[in-house]
């Protein structure tokens, strides 16, 4: 009996399952029902995946073969029931009316339609997850990449999924379907392809189509950033990884030529439900505020996901209205300038890459010189003031915090988000909170700040913002009524971001990404793609004198017989001052003080002749900005190794590059107690090993 049982439970031998896969056709699926289908392993379903490819590239009709394995799997009868019959030497024919096909299809196809072009077919509610650079045209339907709407007769789009984020997916969006035949919506998407596919990619894709089916050219993309960061080694496997051998496919060999590579879904970028609905409500407010411009403040702890969830609702605002203010208060992960800085921006092009692909001017911008703001708040505080009065509240105002959320483990995974017209009042106030409590009015309400008192509450559960309000600038109407807090609403988002629990592994990665952000902004230098790169020390620097600008070291005390040797091949911010530095014969001159003033943009000081008297800067900031510069500021951020180790066309020895230093020496280390560490790191750069050039 318990053999018999037995028996019931175990499936067919090893030889009986190989005589039946030697006897299905090499390339089309078998049209016989198969008891296995379900149950295979991944390897299994490896094959059968190729065989599908295979089947694809040559002619066949893949939604038909899709149809008869679904079919064949439902008919496909338990364990438990009586053997199968005989089968007879006719199979049975199935009826392509008798059973609709299914509406996800398995494997959206791809197919090449040129050098360095591919184009994608997307049934409604499926996706494309892949790794690389490309540009995206939707020729026909609507899609959404990171939460923007790509529609037929849009611009293309420039998208960067890169290794050191979340992959991004092209969605399918089920889009509005007019009163019109299958024939006549396969006229009109036959008339959009006319003019960028040829006839042979034409037919195949009108064979292919179905309705609300999205139809995507992806196309090869290169840009004078992607070239600087990758020339560089180590770089390159951030935006293209290589295949394993055997998983190089007509598909794989595809996407390669276009610069990208397919990837699992579950690598991709993916939002909880109270992600999605915080968005969803975010986009409502925005759309429908009458009395003025919501501001929305993101914050929680490190590693969350608060970055990732700005750019998905600046997108996703993008879709509703035409642009987007944006606060960044994050010194240490800057989503738009190099790291170090306090910057307002007006966003009006959406975010599809990481920060390091998309530097912009911001409408205002200091430098703080530093990635945090520890032991040095008050000065913080004030900067965000001075920017802050630069916003003109004609649209949403995004604001994004550090990482001030520590402690508590099941609080981490927490995005917090705060509604407000004064948001900038509650981070102001978040800076001395220790761990994360629940921000509810009632708590920001009675709870003092560093700077800022809790008010006795007046009508409407408001109170009046004398100390903060009487330094920021207003319209005259607005300047009639004071200025009145009335409360915020609280909304919290369970992050599913794996983020790292390490102090070590996050400081290293974020060094990595600081650097990136370096590199991505000196990639304005480099010319136009086709034109070849050129190396930074083959570019021409703009001379500056001695008695035009002012010097200031702002994270350190410097003794003023060494604030050259500071200065010399540092990363330095070009500033504006309201002082006038003319007048003064010689130079260096310098600040007792740092400065609160506007930055316009920043360079390396590439050298320094002291016969001339002269400072050779090294800028993307256009010539005309640059003659308003009178300030110069260096401060904790610094040039990446690698721009100094890899100077290639250069013979003996490099620039800059030394590894015969004493570490042992007063003040040789970054960190007190560290020199120990760095002995062990001889002979690869240091921050103050650098040559001095008279």
């Amino acid at each position: 009996m318990a053999d018999s049982l037995l028996q019931h439970k175990r499936g067919p031998s090893r030889s009986t399952w190989l005589r039946a896969r030697k006897a299905r056709p090499q390339l089309v699926l078998s049209r016989r029902p198969r008891r296995r289908l379900r149950n295979l392993r991944w390897c299994g379903r490896r094959r059968l995946r190729r065989r599908l490819l295979q089947a694809q590239a040559a002619g066949a009709d893949w939604r038909e073969v899709a149809c008869q394995v679904s079919r064949t799997d439902e008919t496909r009868r338990p364990k438990t029931a009586a053997p199968n019959p005989a089968p007879s030497a006719t199979p049975t024919p199935v009826s392509a009316s008798s059973r609709p096909c299914p509406a996800l299809l398995p494997i959206p196809p791809v197919r090449a339609v040129g050098p360095g072009r591919a184009l994608l077919l997307l049934p409604v509610q499926q996706g494309f997850t892949f790794s690389g650079i490309c540009r995206v045209t939707c020729l026909y339907g609507q899609v959404q990449v990171f939460g923007f709407n790509i529609s037929q007769g849009q611009p293309a789009q420039d998208v960067f999924s890169t290794y050191t984020h979340s992959y991004l997916t092209i969605n399918a969006v089920r889009y509005s379907m007019p009163e019109k035949s299958k024939k006549e919506i396969k006229r009109e998407a036959r008339t959009l392809l006319k003019s960028h596919l040829n006839l042979d990619d034409r037919c195949w894709s009108m064979q292919n189509f179905s309705p609300l089916c999205s139809i995507v050219l992806l196309e090869h993309l290169k840009t004078s950033t992607v070239k600087f960061i990758t020339s560089y080694p180590g770089l390159s496997y951030i935006f293209t990884q290589e295949s394993p051998a055997f998983q190089i496919n007509s598909e794989c060999l595809t996407l390669r030529s276009v610069g990208i590579k397919r990837e699992k879904k579950k690598k991709g970028l993916l939002l909880s439900k109270s992600a999605l609905s915080t968005l969803e409500e975010l986009v409502n407010v925005s759309c429908e505020e009458v009395d003025g411009c919501p501001v929305i403040l993101v914050c929680g702890s490190q590693d969350v996901g608060k970055s990732t969830f700005n750019r998905y609702l600046i997108n996703q605002l993008l879709n509703s209205v035409s642009c987007v203010d944006y606060l960044e208060c994050d010194l240490g992960q800057t989503e738009f300038t190099p790291p170090g800085c306090i910057s307002l921006l007006n966003i009006t092009e959406p975010i599809l890459g990481p920060p390091f692909t998309h530097q912009r001017t911001p409408q205002k911008m200091v430098y703080y010189g530093k990635t945090s703001c520890k032991n040095d708040y008050e000065n913080y505080v004030e900067i965000i003031k001075y920017v802050f009065n630069s916003y003109k509240r004609e649209s949403p105002l995004i604001i994004n915090t550090m990482g001030w959320v520590l402690g508590k483990p099941a609080l981490a995974p927490l995005i917090t988000v705060l509604v407000s017209y004064e948001g900038l009042l509650l981070l102001i106030d978040l800076i001395r909170f220790k761990y994360m409590p629940t921000l509810t009015p009632g708590y920001v309400d009675d709870k003092d700040g560093l700077y800022t008192k809790s008010k006795s509450k007046i009508r409407n559960q408001g109170f009046k913002l004398a100390e903060f309000a009487e330094n920021l600038e207003f319209a005259d109407e607005e300047k009639e009524s004071p200025v009145v807090f009335t409360g915020h609403k609280l909304m919290c988002v369970h992050s599913e971001f794996a983020f790292r629990l390490t102090a070590r592994n996050r400081e290293l990665h974020n060094k990595i990404l600081r650097d990136l952000a370096v590199l991505g902004y000196l990639g304005q230098l480099q010319p136009p793609v086709p034109k070849p790169l050129s190396p930074l020390h083959g570019l021409t620097p703009y001379q500056v004198p001695f008695n035009a600008v002012a010097l200031r070291i702002t994270h350190s005390d410097v003794a003023p017989t060494h604030i050259l040797y500071a200065v010399n091949a540092s990363w330095v911010a070009l500033c504006k001052i309201l002082d006038d530095v003319r007048g003064y014969t010689n130079g260096p001159i310098l600040l007792a003080q740092t400065p609160i003033c506007d930055c316009l943009g920043f360079g390396i000081c590439r050298g320094i002749d002291m016969e001339k008297r002269l400072y050779h800067i090294l800028t993307p900031v256009p010539p005309e900005e640059l003659r308003t510069v009178n300030c110069l500021l260096v401060g904790a951020v610094s040039v990446p190794h690698c721009v100094f180790k890899n100077q290639h066309g250069l013979e003996g020895t490099i620039p800059y590059v030394t590894t015969d230093y004493n570490f042992k020496l007063p003040g040789a280390s970054e960190k007190v107690g560290a020199r120990e560490a760095e002995e062990r790191h001889r002979g690869k750069l240091h921050p103050k090993a650098k040559h001095y050039r008279k």
